[in-house]
Parts: C-alpha cells; sequence; structure tokens
C-alpha cells in the first residue's frame, strides 16, 4: 500500500518573474514586511524562453520564489500586481506536499493570520 500524500497542507511556494534585479527586491521586501511570504527567494539572471503577442522573446529575468499559505495567495498576488512592470505578470502558485515541521510551523507564525472569507 502507498502512503498517503497530503496535497493541501495548508502551503505553497509562489513563482513569481520580473524583469529586474531592483523590482524582484522591491516585490520580494514588501510580501515579507506585509507579512504575506515568510521568506522570497530571490534567483539571477535567470533565461526565459516564451511566446509574447506572437512572437518568440528570449529575455533575462529575476526569479522569486515565496513561501507562505495558501490562504494568503490572492492577497499576494494582488499586491505582487501592484507593484509589478508587466502587463501579464507571471505569479504561480505550487502545493507544498510535505516539509520539515518546523519550517512550516515558522511559515505560520511570521505570516498573517488566514482572511477571514
Amino acid at each position: 500500500m502507498q502512503p498517503q500524500i497530503n496535497t493541501d497542507s495548508g502551503y505553497i511556494v509562489v513563482f513569481i518573474t520580473t524583469a529586474s534585479q531592483e523590482e524582484a527586491e522591491t516585490i520580494a521586501s514588501t510580501l515579507v514586511k506585509e507579512k504575506l511570504a515568510a521568506c522570497v527567494n530571490i534567483i539571477s539572471p535567470i533565461r526565459s524562453i516564451y511566446t509574447w503577442q506572437g512572437k518568440v522573446e528570449d529575455a533575462t529575468e529575476c526569479l522569486l520564489i515565496a513561501k507562505t499559505t495558501t490562504p494568503l495567495f490572492q492577497p499576494l498576488k494582488k499586491r505582487a500586481k501592484e507593484l509589478h512592470s508587466y502587463e501579464v505578470p507571471e505569479i504561480i502558485s505550487v502545493p507544498l506536499l510535505a516539509g520539515e515541521e518546523n519550517y512550516l510551523h515558522w511559515i505560520e507564525e511570521v505570516t498573517l493570520p488566514a482572511p477571514i472569507s
């Protein structure tokens, strides 16, 4: 019998690409200061090849990796879009299936409580 995998742990990783290091730093620090993410890593530079407005583009970007909770995705996405220079920014979340328990507890401690619906 296969072990059960928790597909809804309540934690997510959010990927956000930006046009510059400065923009990445602004978004990352804002998300952490406003307690929408516990931690944001900046990976730079990355090379992105994608189709935009009918053309294949080849661009240098920065990648943000934010750790947060599922209920905070919508406010995090809203805030990142407010700070973002792209017309259609990449802001996608991936569920965490599992993690070190103390790290996950820390994410809960340093982010906002779940928004009331």
